[in-house]
């Protein structure tokens, strides 16, 4: 290890030996000091960043760990932030925690700060779902809120996600401003502690009644739901917030015959029935498979710890349960509320979806043949959200969503919603049951109508100091030496949202992307192969996101074609070494 480094880590440590923090933690960094110079490294050789939607990282002691400390001096720059932004205004904020562990701790010592600094705050009772969070800020006209979640990542982390009036997440300019100001905070004596308990109001029930009632005025279909109320659903909200919304949402519409899984009901920060708690992870999903098989099940959702993300499995043609990708679910999904629209004739030509930039094309071929207006955004909710914003009383917003498993209908939340997500994909369900078809189906006849897609995700982790600089020098080396084929066929656009450039190969002109700036390349060959990579925003990886396409002429050769766009894009990875 270098010498310098660690000399510069053990000052940082020193300091908080020295200052105002409390006798446990000192003890823990005296251990540190003592023991293990690894984890002093890690835990002191940075500070944890205040991104452009907040804080996320391990637990722990230290400048670049979440703990109370690092949680107070990001809350009193948000506090010095809107006590700037609204002056001689009354400033409101919503707060709410998932599941996590610190979870509440954390939650509430924000809380007091930001009473401490002479600002209102609306503090859920318990653990609550994000998307219900996002809700709250726009019901009770706050100026910003934050949830203390670190959404799908393992057991050992925590985040803090800041949102704004908008019940959207941050986003420029006051991401950065925001950023400006934490940094500004130089010791935890800055920090305003001491908070009113006159400025907190402890919010519960009342809201989660008013945001399902909002949920149930998007159903599209109770008269199938009403023939289709005993369809079997299997649900886990895997130890998290889900574990009270989602089946309350679902019996709000009218379905009765919710299978939950007893051990996955109990809220534990530790995850213990599961490796991660991520419902993009087949794993997260196995004790609901199971459930499914035993109880004969028409459909299994999962939910992450905070309830914006949900996973979905459904039967294929041969009655085994087969696990959607996200850009199956959002395609299912979307397709389903753009048919119900034009059926009840609510399609006027002022209505829009909205997708990220590494979610399937298909949607964009279904949101053209509905003749819907379609955006695409940076990868992020936020991003979305900020459409929906804009878009506001002009245009009505039909629904979006991400490959991430995140998606969303209407507009009273901005985030991605899973207990919004769980009820209108049980109602897609049943609409295809009541025609006698599968969700398998379905999807197949999308497939035949717009050819059948087929996307990967793959991530390379790469962890701590030397992870981010291995990360951050193969996104520079893709841009010195950028792939010339994919697969054998030729790359004819490069995409950097970096410079904002789109390049057309052959012919070397060059647009503009009208887009905020962002770490991402994209490569799109001749046989429509998009291949997308960028860092993430909130894990220690870098992700590539592989798409391709083929033609599917008949249902019965479903397996045939999707078992060749399985090999293409293992050949796919192959070629670019992942």
């Amino acid at each position: 290890m270098e010498t310098d480094l660690l000399n510069e880590v053990k000052l940082r440590a020193q300091l908080w030996l020295d200052g105002n923090y409390d006798e446990e933690t000192k003890k823990q960094v005296k251990h540190l000091m003592n023991s293990d110079e690894n984890e002093l490294v890690e835990s002191f050789y940075r500070d944890l960043e205040f991104g452009t939607g907040g804080l996320r990282g391990i637990m722990g002691v230290g400048t670049n760990r979440m703990n109370i400390y690092t949680v107070g001096m990001a809350t009193q720059g948000l506090c010095n932030y809107l006590l700037q932004q609204f002056p001689n205004e009354e400033i409101k904020v919503a707060m709410a925690h998932d599941c996590r562990n610190n979870g509440e701790l954390f939650c509430e010592t924000a809380a007091q700060i930001f009473s401490a600094n002479g600002i209102k705050v609306y503090l859920f009772d318990a653990l609550r779902p994000t998307p219900e969070l996002s809700f709250a800020v726009r019901y009770f006209g706050c100026k910003s809120g934050v949830v203390v979640t670190a959404s799908h990542n393992p057991k050992e982390y925590n985040g803090y996600k800041v949102y704004w009036e908008d019940g959207g997440q941050i986003i420029a300019p006051h991401d950065k401003n925001i950023i400006n100001e934490v940094q500004k905070i130089a010791s935890v004596d800055e920090v305003k502690w001491n908070g009113n308990s006159d400025d907190i109001t402890i919010v519960g029930k009342e809201i989660d009644d008013i945001y399902i009632s909002e949920l149930k005025k998007l159903s599209l279909s109770p008269e199938v739901i009403a023939r289709q109320k005993d369809m079997k659903i299997v649900y886990t909200p895997i130890h998290g917030t889900g574990v009270k919304l989602v089946p309350q949402a679902l019996k709000a519409v009218g379905f009765e015959n919710i299978i939950n899984i007893p051990e996955q009901d109990v809220v534990d920060g530790n995850f213990p029935t599961v490796k991660s708690p991520n419902p993009e992870e087949s794993a997260a999903l196995n004790m609901a498979l199971e459930k499914a098989k035993q109880t004969h099940a028409d459909i299994v959702m999962a939910t992450d710890p905070d309830a914006d993300r949900v996973g979905v499995a459904v039967k294929n043609e041969a009655g085994e349960f087969v696990l959607l990708n996200g850009n199956q679910t959002g395609t299912f999904l979307l397709y389903y509320l753009a048919t119900k629209w034009k059926e009840k004739g609510l399609l006027t030509g002022n209505e829009y979806m909205v997708k990220t930039i590494v979610t399937t094309e298909l949607i964009a071929d279904i949101a053209n043949d509905f003749k819907v207006e379609y955006y695409d955004v940076l990868t992020g909710f936020k991003f979305i959200a900020d459409i929906i914003k804009k878009n506001e009383g002009k245009k009505k917003f039909i629904g979006g969503g991400e490959e991430s498993y995140g998606y969303l209908a209407g507009e009273f939340v901005r985030d991605k919603d899973a207990v919004m997500s769980c009820m209108l994909i049980a109602e897609a369900t049943a609409w295809a049951i009541d025609q006698g078809k599968s969700v398998f189906d379905v999807l197949a006849e999308i497939y035949m109508k717009y050819g059948f897609y087929k996307e990967r995700l793959v991530n390379l982790v790469k962890k701590g100091k030397t992870g981010a600089e291995e990360i951050q020098k193969m996104m520079d080396e893709y841009r010195a030496n950028p792939p010339k084929t994919i697969n054998g066929s030729k790359v004819v656009c490069i995409k950097d949202y970096l410079s904002q450039i789109n390049k057309n190969i052959a012919s070397g002109k060059e647009s503009s992307i009208d887009l905020p700036v962002s770490n991402v390349l994209q490569f799109i060959s001749e046989d429509g192969t998009k291949v997308s990579v960028r860092p993430s925003g909130t894990e220690p990886k870098i992700k590539f996101y592989i798409g391709t396409k083929m033609e599917l002429n008949e249902a019965s050769v479903y397996n045939n074609v999707d078992a060749n766009l399985e090999n293409k894009l293992d050949a796919i990875c192959t070629d670019l070494g992942i």
